[in-house]
C-alpha cells in the first residue's frame, strides 16, 4: 500500500507522490491517519535547497490526526484517539528527556541529538504532510485532544505541534515576568506566538517588528502589540523612543535569514540583503543592561548560501563586547514541545487562549505545491498555511 505526501524534488520544487504506506517497526509504535497538518517556515529552509534535503524525502513536522493502528506496547492510545503531535520525536526516558529537553532526545537520531518529522539532519523519520504517518514512542509523544472541547478549532489545536509552544518558549527563554515590556523580532507564525504568549503572560508593553502589512496587523488585533515596520523606522529607535528606554525582554523570532532594512529594494524578499547577525544585534541594542534575550529563530552551523566565508561556516558578527558590557543574558534552542502543550492544550479548552489566529489558508494536500510557493514569495496575506489531506 502507499500514502499520498509532499515530497522534496529539488530547490522550490515539492510534489504531491506515492510513498511507502507506513508501517508499525516497533511495539511502542502507532499509525495516525492525518486530518490536519501545517507548513512551517523552517520547512522553507529545505524548500529553498539550503539545509541539504535529499530528493524523495517526506516533509511535514506539524501534525494532527486520529490513531488508526497501536503496536502491542502502547498502553495509553487506542484507534480512534484524536492526537496532536509534538514537532520533537522522543523517546521520553534518557537524561536528557529525563531533563524536560526533548528536542534533545538522545535515541532518536545518531549524529545530533533530538529528532522531529520530515527533517534534515533530525533522522529518517517521515514527513505528516501525508495522510498517514508512523508515531514512534506514541505513549509519550501523541497529546490527546477533547472529542468534543468546550472550546477550540482545529486551526488551534494544531498549532500545539510547533509554534504555539515555541513561541511559548521564546518568552520563557527570555525569562518573561508579569510587568515586563518586550521586544519580539519578526512576525511569522512563530514570532505572533511569541507576542501572543507574552500578553497572555501579562506583558506591559509588547513591540513587534517585521515589515509585512498583514503580519503586524494580525499583531496589533491579537497581541496588543505595538508594531513596527521596519522599512519605514530605524526599529531600535523606534522601540526606545516609545519605550523610553531599553525594553526588559526580547525575542528572536527571525534567525538567520534575516534580512536588511531595505526601503530602496522591490521584493518582499531578497537572498542578497540576508544578514544572519543583524537580529541578534538590534536585540543588544533594545534590550536594556542586564534583560535576558530568547532565541528560538533557527540558526545553522553552515550556509552555503551565504555570501561571504563567514556566513558559510554559520559564523556571526555579533555585538558580543557590547552584550557583555550590558550584562544580558541569552537563552536559545529548539522548542521542547511537551513541556508546554498539555498546558497550552487545556488553555485552549477553557477558551482562555485562540493561537488559530495566525491560520491564513486552508487548502487540500494536493495544493500543497502551490501554497509552498505562495508562502516561499511572502506574499503579502499568506501568515500560516493548514493542508488538510
Amino acid at each position: 500500500m502507499t500514502t499520498k505526501a509532499v515530497v522534496y524534488n529539488d530547490a522550490h520544487d515539492v510534489s504531491i507522490e506515492e510513498i511507502d504506506d507506513p508501517e508499525l517497526t516497533s511495539p511502542n509504535d502507532a499509525i495516525l491517519e492525518v486530518t490536519q497538518t501545517a507548513i512551517c517556515g523552517s520547512d522553507l529552509h529545505m524548500y529553498e535547497g539550503r539545509a541539504g534535503a535529499e530528493p524523495g524525502m517526506a516533509f511535514g513536522h506539524e501534525i494532527m490526526g486520529e490513531i488508526s493502528e497501536v503496536g502491542d506496547g502502547v498502553e495509553q492510545l487506542s484507534p480512534g484517539d484524536r492526537v496532536v503531535l509534538p514537532f520533537n520525536v522522543a523517546c521520553g526516558y534518557c537524561r536528557n528527556c529525563e531533563d524536560g529537553h526533548y528536542g534533545y532526545c538522545e535515541n532518536v537520531e545518531s549524529e545530533t541529538p533530538g529528532g522531529a518529522y520530515g527533517y534534515v539532519k533530525m533522522g529518517s523519520y517521515q514527513g505528516g504532510q501525508a495522510e498517514r504517518v508512523r508515531v514512534p514512542y506514541a505513549d509519550h509523544n501523541a497529546l490527546k485532544i477533547p472529542d468534543d472541547p468546550a472550546n477550540g478549532t482545529p486551526e488551534d489545536f494544531i498549532m500545539l505541534a510547533d509554534v504555539f509552544p515555541t513561541g511559548w518558549h521564546g518568552v520563557e527563554l527570555a525569562d518573561l515576568q508579569p510587568g515586563e515590556s518586550v521586544a519580539v523580532f519578526g512576525a511569522g507564525p512563530v514570532g505572533l506566538m511569541a507576542a501572543y504568549s507574552a500578553h497572555l503572560r501579562g506583558a506591559s508593553e509588547i513591540y513587534v517588528v517585521d515589515r509585512v502589512k498583514s503580519r503586524l496587523e494580525l499583531a496589533d488585533e491579537h497581541c496588543n502589540a505595538t508594531t513596527i515596520n521596519f522599512e519605514k523606522r530605524d526599529a531600535v529607535e523606534a522601540i526606545t523612543d516609545a519605550h523610553g528606554g531599553g525594553v526588559d525582554k526580547g525575542v528572536d523570532a527571525v534567525g538567520y535569514q534575516a534580512i536588511e532594512d531595505g526601503r530602496d529594494g522591490e521584493s518582499i524578499y531578497d537572498e542578497s540583503r540576508e544578514n544572519p547577525s543583524i537580529i541578534l544585534n538590534q536585540l543588544i541594542d533594545a534590550v536594556r543592561p542586564t534583560g535576558k534575550i530568547g532565541i528560538v529563530g533557527l540558526y545553522v552551523s553552515d550556509d552555503p548560501d551565504q555570501p561571504d566565508h563567514i556566513g558559510e561556516q554559520g559564523l556571526l558578527r555579533v555585538y558580543l563586547g557590547t552584550a557583555f558590557e550590558k550584562g544580558l543574558r541569552f537563552g536559545m534552542g529548539q522548542c521542547p514541545v511537551k513541556r508546554y502543550n498539555r498546558r497550552l492544550r487545556d488553555m485552549i479548552v477553557a477558551g482562555e487562549a485562540e493561537p488559530g489566529f495566525v491560520i491564513s489558508h486552508t487548502a487540500s494536500l494536493d495544493e500543497a505545491p502551490e501554497m509552498y510557493e505562495r508562502f516561499d514569495e511572502r506574499e503579502e496575506g499568506v501568515t500560516k498555511v493548514l493542508l488538510e489531506p
